[in-house]
């Protein structure tokens, strides 16, 4: 089976959902194929995640086309150091760039404020701390960016999507001093268990991407397994993150009901009760 071929479908769900972050800007398919795919499996909504202003401006323009998409916007973690330091090496894809200083960021961040006040965004994220990828360098001014972008979702009243990369006491420290949104969603989650329990408290939504299928991940579905029902979401974050059996094939939102479907042997729930809660709580947590 070749690594690039895409996974076949899946067997429909009974009950359909939402995939709370797709990039479909990184798919091979066209968004109205990947759309359709999706809806086949009845995965009917998706929330489709900018992670820079190009990216950003694309989603807003594509969840206005379609009525079954949304819009997050933001600059990712990693996007605010770049635009401030410069990337000489250009391994994102938008290729090499000069340092801009911090008047550049807050250049960027007006564009993001402005596509946040749009209808059909409904959240602004990705956002967060990410010290997998950016140094210390860098660490100033992805806070910087992350306590902006928590200022836009609150004033434009849009639910919040962290991106929280081996920077989890720093992301619920900033959330913590600086006022969560009314709405917080911690996109892939990937803390343990503990963490779990101090998101439930403060009542954030954990939505489990495709490595809560991974052999290695037992944390993740121990975290799952605490998470209440009603702050679970599923995401794909394709074209990453593609659940077993196809981990390393490309990542679909059609591919939603693979992950659903383990998430419901960790909860101990049956297929339609977990799908009808996630379908209700994505509905909350994006306030459509």
């Amino acid at each position: 089976m070749s690594r690039t071929e895409a996974p076949p479908l899946p067997e429909p769900l009974r009950v359909p959902v939402a995939d709370s972050h797709t990039h479909l800007d990184m798919q091979d398919a066209t968004v109205e194929e990947g759309l359709a795919r999706a809806a086949a499996v009845n995965v009917t909504t998706v929330i489709q995640v900018g992670c820079d202003v190009a990216g950003s401006r694309w989603a807003a323009e594509t969840a206005a086309a379609h009525a079954s998409v949304h819009a997050a916007v933001a600059l990712h973690p990693n996007e605010a150091p770049r635009i401030v330091h410069g990337d000489p090496d250009g391994w994102s894809r938008q290729g090499a760039r000069e340092a801009g200083g911090t008047a550049a960021l807050h250049e960027a961040l007006a564009e993001i404020d402005a596509l946040a006040a749009l209808d059909h965004v409904r959240g602004v994220g990705e956002t967060g701390l990410d010290y997998f990828r950016t140094g210390p360098e860098g660490m100033a001014a992805q806070e910087e960016s992350f306590r902006a972008h928590i200022e836009i979702a609150k004033r434009h009243g849009k639910a919040l999507v962290i991106h929280d990369r081996e920077a989890h006491a720093d992301v619920l420290r900033v959330l913590a001093d600086a006022g969560a949104p009314e709405r917080t969603v911690f996109h892939c989650y990937s803390g343990d268990a503990d963490m779990a329990r101090i998101c439930a408290d403060a009542g954030y939504f954990m939505s489990f991407a495709g490595n809560v299928t991974f052999k290695n991940a037992q944390p993740l579905r121990d975290a799952l397994a605490v998470a209440p029902t009603e702050l679970v979401l599923v995401e794909t974050d394709a074209p990453f993150l593609t659940p077993a059996p196809y981990r390393g094939r490309p990542n679909a939102p059609y591919l939603v009901p693979v992950t659903l479907r383990a998430m419901a042997e960790v909860k101990g729930l049956d297929e339609d009760t977990l799908a009808a809660a996630i379908a209700d709580n994505t509905a909350r947590a994006f306030d459509y």
